[in-house]
């Protein structure tokens, strides 16, 4: 009796730690921007990561992937049992009181293995303007807010249960638009070979478009001179004598 009293109290003992973690899923590699070949793969605003084709596998058809973004000062402390779009992960928030939200949400049957090598599979990030300021759409893929940095992972829910995920992204930063002031609209040290050669093509062209004008109007000079001088037209006289000039008898002789 005592060891099994013994046992029981041996039982009560704390849970291991691996009990503790709430995040405890299958954790597949981390997202990769596309291409470089692809053209605008990186703008002030946006940017293109490769879809997470084959990353999920063994899970439910109905599963469905999430995109999440975030600072990457909420990498370490991000929790997969957030609602998408519920306190905390709204876009129209981010990244002032929300320091990561959610977007870009597909079932898993839209990421097969198989992909035909004509396909391009990748997913622009921050391409929607019109849900940008609509609250009610807080998983809204909208423009991203400046040039981060920003990291992003791929969560797999299973209704509300977080069933697998993938490593957080390096480190993504946007491209940083250009003030106009700094724009210098001609370079000093071509200005004035520049100048010279707009100059010398104006000259060009003034000389030309002379010219033009001058073969217009001798054109039309010489069609005036030719309708002047034309060729009369010959006139036949025929030679004829009157009755009254002759001597009536001595016509007759």
């Amino acid at each position: 009796v005592r060891g099994y009293s013994r046992g029981s109290a041996l039982s009560t003992a704390p849970p291991t730690p691996w009990l503790l973690a709430t995040d405890n899923i299958p954790t597949m590699r981390k997202p990769v921007l596309a291409s470089s070949i692809l053209g605008g793969r990186i703008t002030t605003s946006t940017f293109v990561l490769e879809q997470p084709r084959c990353s999920f596998t063994g899970l439910q058809d109905d599963t469905v992937i999430w995109l999440v973004v975030a600072l990457p000062e909420a990498v370490a402390n991000f929790s997969n049992n957030v609602k998408p779009g519920g306190l905390g992960r709204e876009f129209q928030k981010f990244p002032h009181s929300t320091l990561a939200y959610m977007t870009l949400n597909t079932t898993i049957l839209n990421y097969p293995c198989n992909k035909n090598s004509r396909d391009i599979t990748v997913l622009r990030v921050g391409s929607e303007t019109r849900c940008a300021k609509d609250e009610s759409r807080p998983t809204c893929n909208g423009p991203l807010p400046g040039p981060g940095p920003y990291q992003v992972k791929f969560l797999a829910l299973n209704g509300s249960e977080p069933v697998a995920q993938t490593n957080w992204s390096d480190p993504i930063t946007l491209r940083k638009a250009q003030p106009s002031s700094s724009i210098s609209l001609m370079d000093s040290r071509h200005s004035g070979s520049m100048i010279a050669l707009t100059a010398i093509l104006s000259i060009l062209f003034a000389i030309l478009l002379a010219g033009l004008v001058t073969m217009l109007l001798w054109g039309s000079d010489t069609r005036g001179v030719s309708s002047t001088f034309s060729k009369p037209e010959a006139v036949t006289v025929r030679r004829y004598n009157t009755h009254h000039v002759y001597d009536q008898t001595a016509a007759r002789l």
